[in-house]
């Protein structure tokens, strides 16, 4: 038997939550099923390929809803997990009780954990690391901006491998040895070492390229990366730089599509006062109240920059 799971790419709650639902999979459904792993990514217009549900079994984690007939099982937390309100409605009628979604639940990683207890009497301490952190990382719930900058543990300096990496089989990789080994084992193999370096220079370059770019102005702090070949980063640097600011703004720009990233400073002396998941849906995006982006087509690089523009003038304050 054959289990396709579909996970949010170059993620690590995705990534998390896909080796957890394994875990599980394994433990109370199907010890022998034939597992394969596919990245999925927020782009314009439809987010899968009819192709891509494969398997005699199919499940999505932390990622939108699909109406498809083989999607077997679905967990997501986002606030914009529906394409559409068809979507939304297919899954209200769905009677299967292998769907699921809790848009306050902090990381997908822990809400899978807690229906696979409470519905399913599966727990597995040996997962209870990769939780925390998925929780950490994926809610904002860091000490400082500092800490997710600066990387010194083992859990974020594999949250950046997984950011970084362009090839799924070794992603998959990582998965697998999620559901066998501990954070710092993984951290600490050849193969990890090998990425971690580049990786790290990569994100440092980050770091000041995105110090030079960025722009503050009534608590919003932005930058664009274009000529750069930076798409992903960490969300935190103008957090570092900024700490006075409310929100961030950026746009980037990739082979596969044109980017526009939202967030909040959970350490703003101002607080945060308007859901930033609303805004992006209003461009075709979406994500949570705290964080999301807008994915356009490759070539439509002024119609982000047109909606970066908007969007920063709605979220600077008056004063």
């Amino acid at each position: 038997m054959k289990l396709r799971i579909l996970y949010h790419g170059n993620c690590f709650d995705g990534v998390s939550s896909a080796a957890i639902f394994t875990k599980f999979y394994r433990a109370k459904m199907n010890a022998g099923a034939e597992i394969s792993y596919t990245p999925t990514m927020h782009r314009a217009g439809n987010a899968f390929d009819r192709e891509q549900l494969d398997g005699d079994e199919n499940a999505i984690v932390d990622f939108k809803y699909s109406a498809d007939e083989r999607l077997t099982w679905w967990f997501d937390h986002h606030q914009s997990a529906f394409l559409s309100a068809q979507d939304e409605k297919h899954f209200l009628a769905d009677t299967s009780g292998k769907k699921f979604v809790d848009i306050d639940s902090k990381s997908c990683a822990e809400f899978i954990a807690r229906i696979a207890k409470e519905k399913f009497d599966f727990v597995d301490e040996s997962l209870s690391e990769l939780i925390e952190w998925a929780h950490i990382i994926d809610g904002a719930l860091y000490e400082s901006a500092a800490q997710c900058v600066e990387l010194r543990s083992s859990a974020l300096k594999l949250m950046q491998v997984i950011e970084g990496e362009k090839y799924p089989a070794f992603v998959e990789k990582i998965i697998k040895a999620l559901t066998e080994k501990s954070l710092d084992e993984i951290v600490a193999s050849e193969e990890i070492q090998a990425r971690l370096k580049p990786i790290l220079e990569q994100h440092w370059k980050a770091v000041e390229i995105i110090k030079e770019r960025s722009k503050y102005e009534r608590g919003v702090v932005s930058f664009d990366l274009m000529g750069t070949g930076i798409d992903g980063y960490n969300k935190f640097i103008p957090y570092y730089f900024y700490p006075e600011t409310t929100y961030t703004v950026s746009l980037s720009q990739s082979a596969f599509r044109t980017k526009v990233s939202v967030g909040s400073n959970p350490w703003a002396p101002r607080p945060r006062i308007h859901n930033i998941a609303e805004i992006c849906e209003r461009y075709g995006g979406g994500g949570h109240a705290v964080v999301g982006a807008v994915s356009l087509k490759p070539e439509d690089l002024e119609l982000g920059k047109k909606i970066t523009h908007d969007i920063i003038e709605e979220l600077q304050f008056a004063d």
